[in-house]
């Protein structure tokens, strides 16, 4: 009712401070980026508060100074004063960038919230951590600061606060589990998606879970004892983590979190890693969001891998978490070969701002809106800025080669693509937010999938009271039918999602709509009742929040690519007929255990609804009836469909070798090259077969000498990307003999010390491989999807045509027997 009640006033509140104070609270015109201070970016579009109710108005936030939740007559009378502070240039406007909090070194003052810096306060011992005396001396304290009003912390999430899933029965202990009931699986890696791994978790306090609540966005971990396989992990420290899904999450129930192995002793990991991020999947009944998005991403792009984990707690299970991978220095290590670097990361909010569109030079714009993970140097400022003014200034025309230097635009464009096509709803495409950036140690920016828990979204109400966070009307509009303040272009094409010719109502009748989610029940709608798999591919693509679409597929060529992209994921990743069986060897893995799950968030009927093996209506205009494989069959339905790439040129199935960008593949496909070192063979579909000098079973390149002489190949290179030629290259002096072969690792493990390991991955689905020096290709090799334990190579070597064949890495390729 407070939240209602301060709503209530803003209205009139803005009108007294406009007629009593000097600065204007100035609405921005709709081509004006920065848009109105009093519609933070987000709060139209359905994102609850507590409770669910609208989030509060920044300027209501400012002026609650006793942070009550209430706007008091005597915060009324010194609000002119207030407002006249935030004019901090002195201009005589307000604008949102005043009203974000001015960001402190390496952390946003903007989108993310500062944590409330607890341990140096009560670390009596100085051992830069809370023990549990120290931890119930800093709990009293935050209880008496809250009665008094005066710590400066409203506590959103239960206990104490009403979210969308409060309005359910108290959860029941989860079954007894013991470490001697389940069975060591020390064998497989930590993120094996096959396996179910059990996690046990010892706290030294009953009240364990009211404990992690009240220490939520303070930088206070809870320690805990870890058990997994059957070894103990003493004090690792504990925390509740995530926004909405913590927050709309009752007591009791099963809430995000985040584990630091490291916590006490920096050296401790779990399967070679520090930290364990364990999501609650909320929205997702399924819980197969980030499993599914990390799993076809992979091959690709880098990204976080995940993966299903069972949690017991205090010897009772709380069931099924998604176990997602830490984007930190062992992440960027794992992929790019080196932990140096800058790391950001862009939180999400309804307030995100972090698109990389210009702001200008002042390094304080971007802290509100990037988050610094990685040491604070101004150098790596100044770089995040220069990539953002090169997007923002230079002309179509020469961007392509202006980026090609400092970004991955290769990367860019899977990851853009990949954020569309599964439709990720805490993506990059709907609030320019919830991803990561990282700069390697040449310079050169790599963007990072973060959030992955709200792709594939099924729009229909869940039973229990369960609901989507947020509904969508047509593709980039807000619930209600009201678009995003873009400049003023004229009539525009809705399925772009830009709204109308005014800016504000659809036109009735006209333009065909491509639907986006309907809204949450309840809740406001978009103008579209479909189920939102028709979102357009090109959504967003004049944005000016969000540059990294808006101005890189402003490029022909980059856009024609993307396109591509797009058709590509479609085409094969969306293919049940490969898709299907992954899904259903998740939902065996977790299936039973989500049915005993007494601390789930949405009922165990809506998880068998969900997983039907079945497309559900062919409209698909009912609510609750689209299943996962629904929204996956005809998602690709409508990209391969959709005019601008139905229209591109078909791609070429089968493997072919060239020499140089230009050149054309022989009828026969044998390769062009002159260089006396080419690709023989490759295997990208490699599960059980042949076995790397580490055991595992991973894909690989072999290399081939036709000279008579042996060749160095130092200065040479290896690479999946046109645009990253020397993605990975040869160790120095790493010599290749004469009419000799040479076998590349490619499984991302650039550190390992037994054979050469490349830091990407082939794709079963095919793609394109580059042998290359410096800037010149001298062999490439195109192949398409690739059957399991089969690979491609030239017979004879180094000459002949490609074929399948079986794998003989290291050997002479043998001609297939005649039949």
């Amino acid at each position: 009712m407070r939240q209602v009640v301060m709503a209530a006033l803003v209205g009139t509140i803005t009108l007294a401070l406009v007629q009593s104070s000097p600065p204007s609270l100035k609405a921005q015109r709709p081509d004006d980026p920065r848009r109105d201070p009093f519609a933070p970016r987000g709060f139209d579009r359905g994102f609850p508060g507590p409770g669910g109710r609208p989030p509060i108005s920044p300027i209501l936030d400012i002026l609650d100074t006793n942070r009550d939740g209430e706007i008091s007559n005597d915060e009324i009378r010194n609000a002119p004063a207030i407002i006249k502070k935030l004019d901090r240039n002195g201009d005589g406007q307000i604008t949102a960038d005043e009203l974000a909090p001015p960001g402190g070194p390496g952390r946003p003052g903007g989108p993310s919230r500062e944590k409330l810096k607890l341990v140096k306060q009560f670390d009596k011992n100085k051992d830069k951590r809370l023990d549990a005396g120290e931890r119930r001396a800093a709990r009293d304290w935050l209880a008496t600061q809250q009665r008094s009003g005066r710590g400066g912390r409203r506590r959103f999430g239960p206990p104490g606060g009403r979210g969308p899933l409060n309005n359910r029965p108290p959860a029941t202990p989860g079954q007894k589990v013991s470490p001697a009931e389940v069975k060591p699986i020390p064998d497989a890696p930590l993120y094996d998606r096959t396996v179910l791994r059990t996690l046990f978790l010892e706290f030294e306090n009953k009240d364990w879970e009211e404990e992690l609540a009240d220490f939520k966005d303070t930088d206070v971990e809870v320690t805990a004892t870890l058990t997994v396989d059957g070894k103990r992990y003493p004090d690792v420290g504990v925390r509740f983590r995530g926004n909405s899904s913590y927050r709309a999450v009752s007591a009791g129930y099963k809430r995000s979190l985040n584990l630091s192995l490291d916590f006490v002793n920096r050296k401790q990991r779990l399967y070679g890693y520090k930290t364990l991020n364990l999501l609650n999947s909320m929205g997702d009944p399924t819980m197969m969001s980030t499993v599914l998005y990390s799993h076809l991403a992979e091959t690709r792009m880098p990204v976080p891998k995940a993966n299903f984990v069972k949690v017991v707690i205090n010897g009772r299970s709380w069931g099924i978490y998604a176990n997602t991978q830490q984007f930190n220095k062992e992440f960027v290590a794992e992929h790019f070969g080196s932990a140096q670097g800058a790391r950001w990361k862009v939180n999400g909010s309804p307030r995100a701002d972090g698109g990389m569109r210009y702001l200008g030079e002042n390094v304080a714009d971007y802290r509100q809106r990037y988050e610094i993970k990685s040491k604070d140097r101004p150098e790596s400022w100044q770089a995040l800025i220069s990539l953002c003014r090169t997007l923002e200034q230079t002309p179509p025309a020469q961007l392509e080669q202006a980026l090609r230097p400092i970004l991955d635009v290769d990367e860019l464009l899977w990851f853009l693509a990949f954020d569309v096509v599964l439709i990720n709803n805490d993506g990059y495409w709907t609030r320019a937010s919830d991803y990561s950036i990282f700069q390697d140690v040449r310079g050169r920016f790599h963007i990072i999938a973060y959030d992955m828990n709200e792709a594939f979204r099924t729009p229909h109400r869940r039973p229990g009271g369960s609901r989507p966070r947020r509904g969508f009307g047509p593709p980039g509009d807000f619930p209600g039918g009201r678009s995003r303040d873009l400049p003023d272009r004229g009539p525009r094409d809705a399925r772009r999602g830009n709204g109308t010719a005014d800016g504000d109502l659809p036109r009735p009748g006209g333009d065909r709509r491509d639907r986006g989610f309907s809204g949450p029940p309840g809740g406001p709608e978009g103008p579209g009742d479909g189920d939102g798999i028709e979102l357009d591919p090109l959504v967003s693509i004049d944005d000016p929040r969000m540059a990294l679409r808006s101005k890189v597929l402003a490029v022909p060529n980059l856009r024609r690519r993307y396109l591509e992209n797009v058709r590509t994921i479609a085409a094969t990743s969306l293919d049940w007929k490969t898709l299907g069986p992954v899904v259903q060897g998740c939902r065996s893995l977790i299936e039973k255990e989500i049915k005993a799950d007494t601390r789930k968030l949405d009922p165990f009927e809506a998880f068998l609804a969900a997983m039907a093996d079945e497309p559900g209506p062919e409209n698909g205009r009912g609510r609750g009836r689209l299943t996962l494989r629904g929204f996956i069959e005809r998602r690709r339905q409508f990209l391969l469909q959709h005019p601008e790439i139905a229209s591109l040129p078909r791609d070429t199935r089968s493997a072919r070798s060239r020499q140089g960008a230009d050149a054309s593949p022989l009828p026969n496909g044998r390769s062009r090259s002159r260089s006396a070192v080419v690709i023989n063979e490759i295997m990208a579909a490699n599960d059980r077969t042949v076995a790397d000098p580490e055991g595992n079973f991973e894909d690989w390149i072999e290399l081939f000498n036709r000279g008579d002489r042996a060749v160095n190949l130092s200065g040479f290179s290896l690479s999946d990307s046109r645009n990253s030629l020397d993605k990975w290259s040869f160790p120095k002096d790493t010599v290749i003999p004469a009419r000799g072969f040479l076998v590349i690792w490619a499984d991302k493990k650039n550190r390992s010390t037994r054979g050469l390991h490349a830091n990407f991955r082939l794709s079963r689905n095919g793609e394109t491989v580059f042998f290359s020096k410096g800037s010149t290709i001298l062999d490439q090799v195109e192949f398409g999807r690739q059957a399991s334990e089969t690979a491609l190579g030239q017979s004879p070597d180094g000459q002949g045509n490609w074929r399948a064949m079986q794998p003989s890495p290291g050997k002479a390729n043998r001609r297939p027997e005649s039949k």
